[in-house]
């Protein structure tokens, strides 16, 4: 049996000291557990991903055609990103994250999927942050074709869209910062977003001002801290 913990890494950045570890649980088998911490703050738990793959696999269903061209925000453990990779359609995939720390933990392979998204060709990582690059007229989120245009933009940094890492966020969640971002989806584009708190009305009447199809998912998972079910929400919006 390896060790019960281990700091993998741990490095300052803009917004908090970021730290990698690794973890077991006797209790809860042989596995390897890998946690993210912003601080003294939770940001990703390989215990619980359920959501975070039904973000790419609902948010992609809800595309059709194939060559999809597709943004993940927020990287995380890789969840999303590797999730999104299964889809045969998808062309190129862009995975954007504000933390240089956590995409060198990919490139370098120190979590387990980091293998999974460097040897897709498809796949590039793009250091920055979402919620800028989401709102610039003209530039977008890829550096190399600027004012690109994507059939799926998949988000999951903020807990929700009231529980936010920082309160700069804040202003994405607005008619105003959602018509932005969804002038870089193509016509049926897809954006799709990772919520830890059940549907939320006020921001449901945000989604629906902005596109014109939208569904909250609720997405089930066993906790066994809880010893029971929890759940997530993801949210589904689809552009004229």
């Amino acid at each position: 049996m390896g060790l019960l913990f281990e700091e993998i890494d741990i490095q300052p950045s803009a917004i908090g000291e970021i730290s990698l570890r690794r973890r077991r649980i006797p209790a809860l088998g042989e596995r390897d557990i890998y946690e993210v911490k912003l601080g003294e703050e939770f940001l990703m738990s390989s215990m619980f991903f359920d959501a975070e793959i039904a973000l790419a696999d609902l948010g992609l269903a809800a595309v059709e055609g194939t060559d999809l061209d597709v943004v993940v925000g927020g990287l995380g453990l890789g969840y999303t990103a590797v999730a999104a990779l299964k889809d045969p359609r998808v062309n190129a995939l862009l995975i954007v994250d504000y933390l240089e720390t956590v995409i060198r933990w990919h490139q370098q392979e120190k979590v387990p999927l980091g293998r999974e998204i460097n040897a897709d060709p498809r796949s590039r990582y793009i250091q920055g942050s979402f919620f800028d690059l989401a709102v610039q007229e003209g530039a977008g989120f890829d550096p190399e074709q600027p004012g690109r245009l994507f059939d799926a933009i998949l988000l999951d940094i903020d807990h929700s869209p009231r529980a936010l890492l920082h309160q700069s966020n804040a202003s994405f969640y607005t008619v105003e910062n959602l018509s932005l971002m969804a002038r870089q989806l193509k016509s049926g584009g897809v954006f799709a977003l990772w919520s830890q708190d059940p549907p939320d009305a006020e921001f449901m009447h945000v989604m629906e001002a902005v596109f014109s199809r939208n569904e909250a998912h609720v997405v089930p998972f066993f906790n066994p801290f809880q010893n029971g079910e929890a759940t997530n929400t993801i949210y589904v919006g689809v552009r004229n």
